[in-house]
């Protein structure tokens, strides 16, 4: 008689890696909102990034910048979310003093942020 292997119901320890290993990000700016894509790598990490990537931790990212409010959209077709973040451009592209803070630049900001896994 063959006897059963045994598995381990244990949950395994849980993982910190940065967003950018998980998924990337394109991005652009209107004035003082900026638009960020995010998109995963991988399908199945989906759900978790839709679940650790939310608009309060976003506005808490953005907020040094003085990003007022942060609106995300999910695309589920496309394992991926849009954030819109209003008052984040200090100004605009052309009305800003800093040099090269917008858009593009902005989204590796997003990525970033820690995810567990």
């Amino acid at each position: 008689m063959q006897q059963a292997e045994h598995t381990s119901t244990a949950a395994r320890p849980l993982t910190s890696v940065s967003l950018h290993q998980l998924a990337h990000a394109r991005a652009g700016d209107k004035g003082e909102r900026l638009n960020v894509a995010l998109f995963a790598y991988d399908a199945d990490h989906y759900a978790t990034l839709l679940e650790q990537i939310t608009e309060e931790r976003v506005l808490a990212l953005f907020s040094h910048r003085g990003a007022s409010r942060v609106r995300r959209y999910p695309l589920p077709n496309l394992a991926g979310m849009n954030f819109v973040i209003d008052d984040v451009l200090q100004g605009g592209v052309n009305g800003a003093l800093n040099l090269d803070g917008h858009g593009k630049t902005l989204s590796f900001l997003l990525l970033s942020l820690e995810v567990t896994l």
